[in-house]
């Protein structure tokens, strides 16, 4: 069992940045591989990044890519997603996920935070 809490959210406005973070609870977070979501208001849950557990292979979504950099800290139990030159279609409630796979399919990961709200302004 796997517990994930982000945090780091607010609000920011356009061209600015944000780091948002995830901690794990339990002793396996190290075998996982994470991955971070967002959904916007009216639309459905996306892809924006995943990592493998040892951090060396990460995967963006052509939204992000670029502008976002996904990282972990096995020793620390967390994951961060830094978010630089934001833009309002940014804005959406962002989710990390652990799974055994790193993938961009939401349904192969196991695990879910509650999810943090980021708004960017315009």
């Amino acid at each position: 069992q796997v517990l994930l809490v982000e945090s780091g959210g607010g609000l920011v406005q356009a061209g600015g940045s944000l780091r948002v973070s995830c901690a794990a609870s339990g002793r396996t977070f190290s075998s996982y591989a994470m991955g971070w979501f967002r959904q916007a208001p009216g639309k459905e849950r996306e892809f924006v990044a995943t990592i493998k557990w040892h951090g060396d292979s990460t995967y963006y979504a052509d939204s992000v890519k670029g502008r976002f950099t996904i990282s972990r800290d096995n020793a620390k139990n967390t994951v961060y997603l830094q978010m630089n030159s934001l833009k309002p279609e940014d804005t959406a409630v962002y989710y990390c996920a652990a799974g055994r796979v790193a993938t961009t399919e939401s349904n192969s990961y196991d695990y879910w935070g509650q999810g943090t709200q980021v708004t960017v302004s315009s």
